[in-house]
C-alpha cells in the first residue's frame, strides 16, 4: 500500500517498541491509560478524553459482533484497557499483542490485579509475523496501531491467516482526507516522525483488503467526531507538563510534536474500517 511518507521513513518495529516503552514509563496511573483518540457526538466537547476513548473502543467492539467465549486478537494492545473493556462488554477472551515489552509486562500485571488473568493474555509480538496458528481467532481489532507497521498489507494478510472463516476485523487508521497545505505540513510531518507512523489513503483499502484475502465491509470517516477534540484535550494536558511528553522523542530534533499544532489541520483524518474473512 502506498502511503504519504515524504518526511518519514518506513516504521521500524524495534523503534516503535522503544517509543512505547518510553510512553509506558510516563503513565503512572494504576488503571493504565488508553493511548488512542476519543469519540464525541458532534458539538459535544465536554466529555473527558478518557471517557471518549472508551466510547471509541465500544464503537469498534460492537462492529465485531462477538459472542461470549469467542477469541479476539487485539493488535497493538497498549496497556490492555481496551482488551479488558472488550471482555467486560462481550464475555470474549482477548489476546493482546504489542511490540513494546514494557506494555506487555504492564498489561499483564494490570489484568491479573483486576482478576482478569484467565480472560486476558498479552504477548510480545510483531504484527508482521503473528505467532499464532491459522484460524486461531473469531475476530481481530486494531485500534490506531496499523499506521506503525512497515507494511499494512502484510499485517492484513497475517490477520486474515489467523482469523477463522467469517471472522471480522475492525481497525482505525490515520489518513489524508485532502492534500495537506504547505503551511500545516510541518506539523503533520513532526507528528508522523515523532510517533513513527505513516498516513494511509482511504481509497486504497478496499483493493488492499482483497489482496490480503479479506472482504471489505465498511469505511467510516470519524474525523469530525474524534480528531480535533482529542488534540484539543491533549494540548491542555501537555501544557501542564510539557517536558514529560518531550522526553520520549528524539533529543536531536530541532522542533518536536505539539498537539496544539494539529488542532486546525482538518485534512488529517481518522477512519474506522470493518472487514471480514469470507466464510
Amino acid at each position: 500500500m502506498s502511503v504519504d511518507s515524504t518526511a518519514v521513513p518506513v516504521p521500524v518495529p524495534e523503534e516503535v517498541g522503544r517509543l512505547y516503552d518510553r510512553l509506558t514509563a510516563l503513565d503512572t496511573t494504576e488503571a493504565g491509560g488508553s493511548l488512542h483518540l476519543g469519540y464525541w457526538d458532534i458539538d459535544e466537547n465536554d466529555v473527558p478524553l478518557e471517557q471518549a476513548a472508551d466510547r471509541l473502543t465500544d464503537l469498534m467492539t460492537d462492529r465485531l459482533r462477538l459472542d461470549k467465549g469467542q477469541r479476539v486478537l487485539d493488535v497493538g494492545c497498549g496497556l490492555g484497557q481496551p482488551a479488558a473493556r472488550i471482555h467486560r462488554r462481550t464475555g470474549a477472551h482477548v489476546t493482546g499483542i504489542a511490540i513494546s515489552q514494557d506494555q506487555i509486562t504492564r498489561a499483564t500485571a494490570l489484568a491479573e490485579a483486576d482478576g482478569l488473568g484467565d480472560q486476558l493474555e498479552f504477548q510480545h509480538a510483531d504484527a508482521m509475523k503473528l505467532p499464532f496458528p491459522d484460524a486461531s481467532f473469531d475476530a481481530a481489532i486494531a485500534i490506531e496501531s496499523i499506521f506503525h507497521m512497515p507494511d499494512r498489507e502484510q499485517v492484513l494478510s497475517e490477520i486474515n491467516r489467523v482469523l477463522r472463516p467469517g471472522g471480522r476485523l475492525v481497525l482505525t487508521d490515520f489518513f489524508e482526507r485532502a492534500p495537506i497545505p504547505a503551511e500545516t505540513r510541518p506539523a503533520v510531518d513532526r507528528l508522523l516522525r515523532d510517533f513513527i507512523m505513516t498516513l494511509a489513503h482511504a481509497e486504497e483499502y478496499p483493493p488492499m483488503l482483497r489482496r490480503a484475502g479479506l472482504r471489505f465491509v465498511e469505511i467510516v470517516d470519524i474525523t469530525e467526531q474524534s480528531v480535533r477534540q482529542t488534540f484539543e484535550q491533549m494540548a491542555t494536558q501537555t501544557s501542564k507538563a510539557p517536558e514529560d511528553l518531550q522526553t520520549v522523542f528524539d533529543d536531536e530534533a530541532e522542533q518536536k510534536f505539539s498537539p496544539a499544532d494539529m488542532i486546525d489541520v482538518d485534512e488529517f483524518g481518522s477512519l474506522l474500517l470493518t472487514a471480514q474473512k469470507p466464510a
